[in-house]
């Protein structure tokens, strides 16, 4: 029962956050599609610390130098997310709502993808790593 009450909080969540995406684009008003560059920020974000879980042996205790670096790259990745929309209401390429639609968009995709992980990155019987 949790398993279906975490799936359907996460999709819910990741529609919200891509609903805000969307108005952030396509409101009469703003009417500029540059924000949809951070879908690639979305895509990319997991994949350092997924390769990291890959080859990392989390038997041991320490810091690991390799999933340490994961974590370093996946903050550059978020952060660039929430720097392209700021740049681009600077460069006028977009207006200020609609920065503010997307960095909301943002928080609440990132935060998506952050349940994602603290629900199905432990090694049991519901680890994403079965997938």
């Amino acid at each position: 029962f949790v398993l279906i009450v975490a799936l359907i909080s996460l999709s819910f969540g990741g529609a919200v956050g891509l609903m805000f995406l969307m108005l952030g684009c396509a409101l009469p008003q703003y009417n500029q599609y540059w924000p949809l560059f951070v879908l690639f920020f979305y895509i990319l974000s997991p994949i350092p610390y997924c390769i990291a879980r890959r080859l990392v042996d989390d038997t041991d205790a320490t810091s690991n130098a390799c999933k340490e670096l994961a974590i370093f790259l996946t903050t550059g990745i978020v952060v660039s997310a929430f720097g392209l929309p700021i740049v681009f209401a600077r460069a006028e390429l977009i207006y200020w709502g609609a920065c503010a639609l997307v960095l909301t968009g943002n928080t609440v995709i990132f935060a998506t993808i952050l349940g994602f992980f603290l629900v199905f990155g432990s090694n049991d019987d519901f680890s994403w790593q079965q997938w």
